[in-house]
């Protein structure tokens, strides 16, 4: 496929838009991932989730961060018009996108890429489930599509976005939380937990923190957790 667009989010972080070739009409859902790679490196491939939705017919689109040798590859060097690899998509992160439902979606780091897909869906569609993204950065210059999803919050009554900073000076204007995602921010935003969906995505230490609060501390069956983790 070939790079019809390739926009960068931060100075860390790209999206690559993957035009669709013709003929190409393949049913996917969201959450899910495909798998790339390069003409001429076929032997090193790297799986990453889509942060388009299923409703965006004619392309995928994943967001980057430079990290390794494919995310370095594809930041620093993927332009417009260069061609990849693409092994269609797969995967079982998927929304549950029922009316009584909320989402609950911890994300860190490049991990709220998913939760784009998410959101985009349900907001198009103009669904009633409840999606709330509890999301973990740095400091606010890491924040991804940070716009899109406040510009999502007024479209769409049924998503919240809230965003924690870890690493922020303590002369920083930002008036928003700070500190990991712990437990009581979790519980704050639970409200009917036999119709609450927990997804994880992003670190290894923070989806399983995830799973430890859900699984053990909450006690919910494994059917309301859903978790990826990127190493």
């Amino acid at each position: 496929m070939v790079i019809e667009s390739a926009i960068m989010e931060l100075p860390d972080t790209k999206t690559i838009r993957l035009q669709w070739p013709e003929g190409y009409d393949l049913q996917f859902k969201t959450g899910q991932f495909i798998t790339l790679y390069f003409p001429d490196t076929p032997e090193y491939k790297r799986a990453y989730s889509l942060s388009s939705c299923a409703l965006d017919r004619g392309s995928y689109e994943v967001t980057v961060k430079r990290d390794g040798k494919m995310g370095t590859r594809i930041v620093d060097w993927a332009k417009q018009g260069h061609t990849m690899f693409v092994i269609p998509p797969t995967g079982r992160f998927l929304p549950v996108y029922e009316p009584k439902k909320h989402l609950i979606c911890v994300a860190g780091g490049s991990g709220v890429t998913p939760f784009r897909g998410f959101v985009r869906e349900a907001t198009r569609r103009k669904l009633e489930t409840q999606i709330t993204v509890l999301y973990s950065v740095r400091t606010t210059n890491d924040i991804i599509f940070d716009q899109e999803f406040r510009d999502l919050e007024q479209q769409n009554q049924n998503f919240n976005f809230y965003v924690t900073c870890t690493r922020l000076a303590p002369e920083d204007p930002w008036t928003g939380r700070r500190g990991r995602i712990n437990a009581d921010w979790v519980k704050e935003h639970v409200h009917d937990l036999p119709n609450t969906i927990f997804y994880a995505c992003g670190p290894n230490e923070l989806v399983e923190f995830a799973e430890e609060l859900v699984l053990n501390e909450l006690r919910v069956p494994k059917e309301q957790m859903k978790v990826e983790k990127w190493g």
